[in-house]
């Protein structure tokens, strides 16, 4: 039973962990992009949406794009972004960035690095929110179990 209150906080920080880095890698990859100095003009070949939640839960949806560009080498990308503006239809033409190694994770946001830092901050505030929680938790019930004691 003790195990419990070990493996459940433990196995939570690991998927945030991996949230946290899932993150950290977007926020590079944007970045990266912006600081390449490389842009195409690309056409937004679809939008759609998709929701999640409903039932007890609140929903959610997302709106997506895809784009396909050629870039300075003459090669064709084509890639998925979400979270992209509602005034971007299909058959327009955006600005995308791209790092010249990675195209494929090109971006049509426009650049705004303190957006973006604010944006991962926040997340990664949130994920250590929860990480110090969960060790509090697994510490409280260490303590509680040293000394014999029962969880509340």
């Amino acid at each position: 039973m003790e195990a419990l209150f070990y493996i459940a906080p433990l196995l939570i920080i690991a998927i945030v962990s991996l949230g946290a880095a899932a993150v950290i890698r977007r926020s590079r990859q944007v970045n990266s992009a912006w600081s390449s100095g490389l842009t195409a003009q690309a056409r937004c070949l679809r939008t759609y949406t998709t929701t999640s939640g409903g039932g007890d839960t609140m929903v959610s949806t997302t709106l997506h794009h895809v784009y396909e560009f050629t870039t300075y080498q003459g090669g064709t990308v084509r890639f998925e972004e979400r979270n992209g503006p509602g005034t971007i239809l299909e058959g327009d033409i955006v600005t995308v960035y791209y790092a010249a190694d990675h195209p494929e994770r090109a971006t049509a946001h426009a650049p705004a690095r303190g957006k973006l830092a604010a944006g991962a901050g926040c997340a990664l505030a949130f994920f250590g929110v929860i990480v110090v929680f969960c060790l509090g938790f697994m510490l409280v019930a260490h303590e509680m179990f040293r000394v014999g004691g029962d969880l509340p």
